[in-house]
């Protein structure tokens, strides 16, 4: 049955952050990619509406796609994949993070089906193999840190760019039942561990959101205006609709916080100089001496008699070492 840009258009209107439109056109990929990040964050459903006349062509095969030759690398691809990948890590986080051997297994295979369903949008595919070995291979060598889901999804993003290519044509179309049934599924599956996270266990929660918040905002320190950039792509839906007229306190609510992670790193950053037992104007030299200085008296090895004590202590120093010269190196780019 042939599809019309009239109905794709209502549907984009009305359940678009839902991708009803995507499952209208055959689009179940991309459907179920909308449906898990509401519409792409907000940004994506704004922006397709200019591409819902080719999607629709291409629904009803009037269209043209060299299916032999390998797709063009796409930079808004490739982010995208790299974006959801680190979006699922993050709600694996949140909601597994407690199952024995989560940063090697529950962790990298959040990650690795978050490209891979970036991967199928569309007319192009993957290999779905290749993208989960990156991701598990590349799952070691951070071991026990929140900040892993970040070169995961990178890596995982590159390798399924590699293996890009252009889906088949299929020779039959599924019942629609059986494909909101699909979906269905797959939604279960992912939100399922994250509710039962935040309403059985609200403390672990914010514990994981806070631990992940605070090591990505370490790793973005190392770039000053990678951090800018962020801000900007995620208050992207706010201030689009507060250019168009319409009031939004969901929105306006993104500002504070961002506040609140500013000042949190700020806070950080006064707890770091503290437990070297420093001021905030203290020189690299006094940094580089306290801390040769507190992890000699400190170190596990020359305190048996105290080894839980002395072990805290030892890895606080190391925590705040790290930070105070991640933002003395980013503060002299």
């Amino acid at each position: 049955m042939a599809k019309r840009l009239l109905v794709a258009v209502a549907l984009w209107a009305l359940g678009g952050p839902a991708g009803l439109h995507h499952l209208y056109l055959g689009r179940d990929n991309h459907a179920l990619l909308w449906l898990l990040t509401v519409g792409g964050f907000g940004v994506g459903w704004l922006w397709e509406l200019w591409l819902l006349p080719g999607w629709v062509a291409q629904a009803n095969g009037t269209s043209e796609v060299h299916r032999d030759e390998c797709p063009p690398v796409s930079p808004v691809r490739f982010l995208g994949q790299a974006l959801v990948g680190i979006y699922f890590g993050l709600v694996a986080l949140i909601g597994l993070s407690t199952l024995p051997g989560f940063y090697l297994l529950a962790l990298p295979l959040a990650v690795g089906l978050g490209v891979h369903l970036v991967s199928e949008v569309g007319d192009q595919s993957s290999d779905l193999q290749g993208t989960l070995t990156a991701a598990f291979v590349t799952a070691p060598i951070f071991y026990g840190r929140s900040v892993a889901v970040l070169p995961i999804s990178l890596t995982t993003s590159v390798v399924a760019q590699r293996h890009r290519r252009y889906k088949a044509i299929r020779g039959t179309s599924e019942k629609l039942s059986v494909r909101v049934y699909r979906l269905g599924l797959a939604y279960l599956a992912f939100s399922a561990p994250l509710a039962y996270c935040a309403f059985s266990n609200t403390a672990a929660t914010a514990n994981y959101v806070a631990s992940a918040i605070g090591a990505a905002l370490d790793w973005v320190s190392v770039f000053p205006s990678l951090s800018s950039t962020l801000e900007s792509i995620l208050l992207l839906p706010y201030h689009v609709w507060k250019s168009l007229g319409f009031g939004s306190t969901y929105f306006q609510e993104w500002e504070k916080v961002f506040m609140f992670l500013q000042s949190f790193q700020s806070e950080r950053e006064q707890m770091a100089y503290k437990t070297l037992g420093l001021h905030s104007d203290a020189t690299v030299d006094e940094i580089n001496k306290s801390y040769r200085e507190l992890v000699k008296h400190w170190h596990p090895d020359h305190n048996r008699h105290r080894a839980v004590e002395a072990e805290r202590h030892f890895l606080e120093l190391q925590g705040a070492y790290e930070l105070l010269t991640r933002m003395r190196k980013s503060k002299a780019v």
